[in-house]
Order: structure tokens, then C-alpha cells, then sequence
């Protein structure tokens, strides 16, 4: 995943690395502690404090889901459609589920030397290996390449009222508490919205809450 710098940061350890506000930093591993991930940055590679950093939304970036929720998100989807989200069985690692139609099939997506994979080819960042596999497809058996959700039928709503409360570990993702209102900004995808509430913005998954339309 892709992050953008927030804040300027100067390394006091050896095995941490400084980045200045509005750098790119590549974010290869989500640590188990919430303060910190391990990042690279024009070839460095070392430990960044996780609130310094914002990571670039991606509809396709679900977070910290189970197997199960992905499968539940994903059932009934058109062939191809994704997530990408941290791996259950191996924290600080990501995994892909993909709908196949009848059923939805996981990748555990392998990552060494700042390299990520899911077959033989490898990519520089997942942001890479997802714009591959829209063109190439990711099973043997069949053709099933990566697609976005179909867009909804009904307009967007403007505002939802959060059902129960949303407190995830990434920046990037908004926190929220059961009965809040949210301003919603972009609800294009069924697997992330992005909205706004107490002051600040982030993405979060739309079955936390429900739409108000009007």
C-alpha cells in the first residue's frame, strides 16, 4: 500500500526511517503495534510512526477484515470483483479475495525484498500487482481478472447514521461511534465509502452503517 507523509520525521533509532511531509512511502507490513509500520522509501527500508502517515484510499483497500466478512462482502458479486485486506492467519501480511461467481477464493499475497507476488510475476507494491491482474487473470482454471464493483443503481446518499461504532487502527480509515452522522463523500463502491464526521476524513466499510435518504 501506498501512504502519503503527513508530517516530517526525523529517525532517533537505527532501525526506523525519516521522510519528509508529502513523501510517497510504500507501507510493506502493518505491524501488530498500532504506533508504528514498517515502510520503504527510495530504497530504504525501516520502521515509520503509523499517526505521521496517512495511507492513499483505495476502494479496493478493505483494512482489517476476516475471511469470513470478505466472503460475505464479496458473495453474489459479478466474477472479478476484490478486496485487498490484512491477512487473518499472518498479521503484518495482506491477502486477496476475489469473487469467482459461485464462490470466492483467497490469495495470500507473498512479499520479500520490497517485492509482492501472488503467482510468478512480482511487482514493487500492491497498488502494482492489483493494475496487473485488471488485464491478466488471477486463476488457472479460468478467466477472472480484478474489476471494481459495479457502480449502484440509487444515487448516492449524502448523509448515514453509523449503526455501531467503527474504531480502526489506520489513519486513513474513520472513526466513528454508534449514532453518529456521517457526511458522506464518495459511496461509488459497496466494499469502502469515504465520508466525513467529527472533524475529519476517512474510508470505512458501508455495512457499519445505513444510508439516509432524506
Amino acid at each position: 500500500m501506498e501512504a502519503v507523509a503527513l508530517f516530517s520525521f526525523t529517525a532517533s533509532e537505527a532501525d526506523e526511517i525519516s521522510f519528509h511531509k508529502g513523501d510517497i512511502i510504500k507501507v510493506t507490513e502493518m505491524e501488530d503495534d498500532s504506533c508504528w509500520v514498517t515502510a520503504e522509501i527510495q530504497g530504504r527500508r525501516g520502521y515509520v510512526p503509523e499517526n505521521y502517515i496517512s495511507l492513499l484510499p483505495h476502494p479496493w483497500f478493505a483494512g482489517p477484515v476476516s475471511r469470513l466478512e470478505a466472503e460475505q462482502r464479496l458473495r453474489w458479486q459479478d466474477t472479478g470483483v476484490f478486496l485487498v485486506r490484512e491477512s487473518e492467519s499472518a498479521p503484518g501480511e495482506f491477502s486477496v479475495s476475489v469473487s469467482y461467481g459461485d464462490r470466492v477464493e483467497h490469495f495470500r499475497v507473498l512479499e520479500g525484498g520490497g517485492q509482492y507476488c501472488i503467482w510468478d510475476e512480482s511487482f514493487c507494491s500492491l497498488n502494482r500487482l492489483v493494475d496487473f491482474y485488471r488485464t491478466h487473470s488471477v486463476a488457472v482454471e479460468k478467466v477472472v481478472c480484478f474489476r471494481d464493483p459495479p457502480s449502484p443503481i440509487k444515487e448516492c446518499p449524502r448523509l448515514a447514521h453509523a449503526l455501531c461504532d467503527y474504531t480502526p487502527p489506520q489513519s486513513a480509515h474513520l472513526h466513528f461511534l454508534r449514532g453518529d452522522i456521517i457526511d458522506l463523500l464518495d459511496c461509488s463502491s459497496s466494499l469502502s465509502w469515504r465520508g466525513r464526521c467529527r472533524g475529519r476524513v476517512g474510508v470505512f466499510p458501508p455495512d457499519y452503517v445505513q444510508p439516509l435518504y432524506h
